[in-house]
């Protein structure tokens, strides 16, 4: 075996491959056909959007788990532990699985370079394979047609929302980027599509492939009432359910494609109302909308971009908080800084910015730059460290104020981390 820890095959990984993005399926499909061997046969769903996918695997794989169905869920980037994205029945994959998986991986690829997304999806490919799980959930990591995640044919494809982000590798406008997200369709296969309001190309795209479109809007919705929330969908079929476990004002138009999904399925996995009730309700996702009484209160969440900016400002606007707001911010370089000032920062008594590390990073005094230019007057402050930049805003904050820490994964993953909140 090449290395013997994960922590060393991560960081080999990480320097392995010229460009940490690479889109593109030749080189990973040329390695997962030497390693047909470990295919599986499992039904396979596939989640791509710009956001909402992490949301809507948590509660397929909770309602899934309900019923006892064995499922596979692959999910990125992750936390804490990298493990976080490959897990089996809710848990995350071990070390020693993950290890393995990467030597099957590195011995099968010969000469072929391959990136470190392209090793976390083979090797979940190969842990599904290998326990032989009835369902797989894979969330597509960028785009949908040249991501990894696409060498696996989807039985359903769910596509959640369409916005802009990534426009350096998918385009700049919503409706290029749907047609990325779109290249995860198959062909008379079954599509659920969150969003009532889907750019032109991706039903285009539907239409040229004969998929089996079932849309937000049109063939099922929901509305709100007395007990929850009431599910309609195709041939009358209604359910009443809770309001689901995660916060947030998009939260059912995820659940209700969801439920869509797990209707598509019922031949193949037979659900009772009350598992799927049940998986809503007591569905969690760290990171997302997670908020932490204290004096002050903390609430993390991993908005970075301008619409889920725009739902972490319909929740603070409706959480109405009655002291000062105090952010503790970071964001990659990749993404626009204005749109925080435009969503968020009315909102706000003063920014704590965090440099962020890696390639796609950018420092805190460049993050401040940027929000000098977009008209910012609250107190800036710059920090190296997260628990100088935490220190920081703890004393400028008095015990009824809150401290919004978001802007990426990495930021909230490391505040769970140092605040022991995993």
């Amino acid at each position: 075996m090449r290395f013997e820890t994960l922590d060393q095959w991560l960081d080999w990984q990480a320097q392995l491959h010229p460009r940490e993005i690479d889109l593109g399926l030749q080189r990973v499909k040329t390695v997962w056909q030497r390693l047909q061997s470990v295919s599986f046969q499992a039904q396979v769903i596939t989640v791509a959007g710009t956001n909402g996918k992490g949301s809507c695997v948590a509660m397929l794989e909770s309602i899934y788990l309900r019923a006892g169905i064995q499922i596979g869920s692959f999910t990125s980037p992750h936390l804490i532990r990298y493990n976080e994205r490959i897990r089996l029945n809710g848990k995350p994959v071990s070390d020693q699985q993950l290890c393995r998986a990467f030597e099957m991986i590195d011995q099968a690829r010969e000469q072929i370079s391959l990136s470190y997304f392209e090793f976390a999806t083979l090797a979940a490919l190969i842990c599904f394979a290998s326990e032989k799980p009835d369902l797989v959930i894979l969330e597509v990591g960028l785009g949908g047609r040249l991501d990894a995640v696409n060498i696996v044919d989807a039985d359903v494809a769910l596509i959640t929302t369409i916005d802009l982000d990534h426009t350096d590798w998918l385009g700049n406008d919503v409706e290029s980027i749907g047609r990325e997200k779109a290249g995860i369709m198959r062909g008379h296969k079954p599509v659920v599509l969150a969003d009532p309001a889907m750019p032109r190309s991706v039903l285009d795209h539907a239409d040229q492939l004969e998929a089996d479109i079932y849309q937000f809007g049109r063939d099922f919705t929901h509305q709100v009432c007395d007990i929850g929330w009431r599910w309609s969908g195709p041939k009358g079929v209604e359910l009443e359910l809770p309001e689901p476990g995660l916060t947030g004002s998009k939260q059912l138009l995820n659940a209700s494609a969801v439920v869509m999904v797990c209707h598509l399925l019922q031949d193949r996995f037979p659900l009772h109302e009350n598992f799927i009730a049940e998986g809503l309700r007591d569905v969690r996702l760290a990171g997302r909308l997670h908020f932490v009484p204290a004096a002050p209160a903390l609430l993390l969440d991993v908005a970075h971009n301008r619409q889920s900016l725009e739902a972490l400002r319909d929740a603070l606007n409706q959480m109405n908080w009655q002291g000062r707001i105090h952010a503790l911010f970071g964001m990659l370089q990749d993404k626009n800084a204005a749109d925080a000032v435009q969503m968020i920062g009315a909102l706000l008594a003063s920014w704590h910015l965090l440099d962020l590390n890696g390639w796609r990073g950018r420092t805190a005094e460049q993050l401040a730059d940027n929000l000098r230019q977009e008209g910012v007057k609250q107190p800036i402050s710059c920090h190296h460290t997260f628990s100088e930049a935490f220190q920081a805003c703890r004393n400028r904050a008095e015990p009824q104020d809150l401290i919004l820490i978001f802007g990426s994964f990495l930021i909230v993953g490391e505040a769970m981390h140092n605040l022991n909140l995993s």
